[in-house]
């Protein structure tokens, strides 16, 4: 089976194409603006004709898009999350019709949350910023495709390798700089909203699956733990993991991700995951908080 991965190098993508690689048969490619990349793939600029004769020459079963941009601009995010996922469609179905396409959405595109009601796929849309916006505009392109697709729409994904740009891999770069000097002390944001982490290899062994999965899926599935926690919890969890000693304080205007704006509870129902794929998580969020930090080294 040809499995082409776009984004392979990202934080979603290498996790996901090192656990396809362990499929049995699998050849996996990867695809992307890497210098690695064996299939140079830029979604933010690529024409239809010219990226349909890339598809056409990787020859795919199955693509799996992880590519995507998660800061920046709104014409930035406009370019990647929304135009690259039409331009792929289109190539597609130019070149490989019948390949299964496996889309990374995001939990963003549901926007805010109804505190105590987890959201099911079939709940309206309402994003509160660009980036769920574009997301949004991608799975639009995906699901009106025609094409044997599928978008997982993923929650907060935290994990062994976690970028700086998120806040879990921010709070783990902050505490290896701080140590354990007992005055330490770490200036955040208001960390009382409540968010649905998910181990990022949760996510990958969910690609896995949709790439295999026999026959047609749902349009959308939630990826998600199923469980809103306070990202405090978070916080205090990798904290704790660290032995941080200082102390941690919050201020309401200070270090808010422009993509959680106005978005103070989300929780995403994941029973449709579970049918289709016969997929659940793992991995609990105090085994991923470990696993970032072990994975990243020990002070």
């Amino acid at each position: 089976m040809r499995i082409l991965v776009l984004g392979f190098t990202g934080y979603l993508g290498a996790h996901v194409a090192d656990r396809l690689r362990a499929l049995p048969g699998a050849l996996v490619l990867g695809a992307g603006r890497s210098p690695d990349a064996g299939y140079g793939v830029d979604l933010a600029s690529a024409r239809p004709a010219d990226l349909a004769r890339t598809l056409a020459s990787a020859a795919p079963d199955a693509v799996v898009n992880c590519a995507g941009a998660t800061g920046g601009d709104a014409v930035t995010l406009a370019e990647v999350n929304a135009r690259g996922p039409a331009v792929l469609c289109a190539a597609l179905r130019e070149a490989a019709p019948g390949a299964r396409l496996v889309h990374l959405g995001s939990a963003a595109e549901y926007g805010p949350g109804v505190p105590g009601t987890p959201v099911t796929e079939s709940a309206p849309t309402c994003p509160a910023g660009p980036y769920g916006a574009t997301k949004l505009a991608g799975t639009a392109a995906v699901t009106a495709s025609g094409l044997d697709a599928v978008v997982l729409r993923v929650g907060n994904p935290v994990g062994p390798g976690a970028p700086a740009g998120g806040l879990p891999g921010r709070m783990a770069a902050l505490l290896r700089e701080a140590g354990r000097a007992p005055d330490a002390v770490l200036r955040l944001g208001d960390l009382s909203a409540y968010r649905d982490f998910v181990d990022v290899r949760d996510v990958a062994r969910a690609a896995e699956l949709a790439v295999t999965a026999p026959g047609p899926l749902p349009p959308v599935l939630n990826v998600s733990a199923g469980r809103a926690v306070p990202v405090r919890e978070l916080v205090l969890g990798l904290a704790a993991r660290a032995g941080f000693r200082g102390r941690i304080e919050e201020t309401v205007d200070g270090g808010r991700s422009v993509r959680s704006a106005d978005v103070s509870w989300q929780c995403s129902d994941i029973g449709a995951a579970e049918r289709a794929l016969g997929w659940r998580p793992a991995h609990t969020l105090d085994e991923a908080l470990a696993a970032l930090w072990e994975g990243d080294g020990t002070p």
